[in-house]
């Protein structure tokens, strides 16, 4: 289906040695399935029903709050949609996980509790649901992570693009500003960074994207000190073709190998950063669902909360091991040799 909208000869025969590659082709079906699941979480695990008929009237409370008095409530302020009291004619539709992320379960006599009929994999140390903190914390790593990527790799492509078609001295001194930008302890700046200010969403992607760049400029710079003698560009500059005609409408597009190729690997390397991050609790404010925090848990309540330690490490693993597989499938089917 998807080889109808291909008309390049070389991009047709890169996408079915792609999908040759079975385990790289299953690969992106289960992830893209997990995407689809932690983007539609709210309808998979939420502690209201996703659609509810009272006394005649249709509500939706996982898109919109109602106020208590539309079920007869009026001493309290909130609705715990567990208590409302249906009558014959009425229903509500639950999500397959009756909890939503920051819900702790009161009913159970310690924390972090064991896996249940209730919590599937068990409560971390403030009684919320695990299961519920993966499936919306996925949501959070992925985000971050193709953002910083996307970022990273449009200023990259930017600083190599100039540096490495015009060379000489704008070359040399781009190098050397690089050089320099390189020995900066990106790590620890990140740290210092976010122990000063309030860490969000945010705040993470731009502190992530201002030095991670760099290395993506390195790999664009020889692509275009590869292509800007090619015989299409000295064509395009024949033709009176503008210079930024040139860098992106005829260079850029065939310098995107590296860029391809290393995307999938840069995303479960950012996915992993996110990870760290919160593990040291410098990432994500709290009570913002993170892998890295479970795992911080995990390390806190090493002796009795297994279940802490195994489900994330294992949700995590999943995730980077797909990516890893996705991203060889990419470069075997980029790699003329193969």
């Amino acid at each position: 289906m998807i080889e109808k909208y291909i008309d390049n000869e070389l991009t047709l025969k890169r996408w079915r040695s792609f999908k040759r590659r079975r385990l790289a082709v299953v690969s992106c079906f289960i992830l893209f399935a997990m995407l689809i699941a932690t983007f539609s979480s709210p309808f998979l695990a939420n502690s209201r029903p996703i659609v509810m008929k009272y006394k005649g009237e249709y509500f939706f409370p996982v898109i919109k709050n109602y106020h208590p008095r539309n079920f007869g409530i009026t001493d309290l302020l909130s609705i715990d949609y567990r208590t409302v009291k249906l009558g014959q004619e009425d229903f509500a539709v639950w999500p397959l996980i009756k909890w939503d992320p920051f819900e702790s379960n009161e009913n159970v006599d310690n924390y972090p509790s064991r896996p249940s009929d209730i919590n599937l994999l068990g409560t971390d140390d403030r009684g919320r649901d695990v299961l519920t903190r993966l499936l919306y914390g996925f949501k959070y790593s992925i985000v971050y992570a193709v953002v910083v990527w996307v970022l990273t790799t449009i200023m990259g492509a930017i600083a190599g693009a100039i540096m490495g078609f015009f060379g000489g001295r704008i070359d040399f001194l781009g190098q050397r500003g690089v050089e320099i930008l390189q020995t900066v302890p990106q790590f620890f700046i990140l740290l210092t960074l976010i122990a000063i200010y309030r860490p969000d969403l945010p705040m993470l992607i731009f502190v992530s994207c201002a030095l991670g760049w760099i290395g993506m400029s390195y790999y664009i710079r020889a692509e275009f000190l590869k292509n800007r003698k090619r015989e299409f560009v000295e064509a395009a500059k024949s033709l009176g073709a503008s210079t930024s005609s040139i860098l992106f409408k005829h260079i850029l597009p065939n310098s995107l190998t590296p860029i391809i190729t290393f995307a999938p690997f840069i995303i479960a390397g950012n996915i992993s950063a996110l990870a760290g991050l919160d593990y040291l609790g410098f990432g994500l404010p709290v009570p913002t669902p993170s892998w890295g925090e479970l795992l911080s848990q995990a390390q806190k309540n090493f002796t009795t909360a297994w279940w802490l330690a195994l489900f994330p490490a294992l949700a995590l693993f999943s995730t980077l091991f797909l990516l890893s597989i996705i991203g060889s499938g990419i470069r075997d089917a980029i790699d003329p040799n193969a």
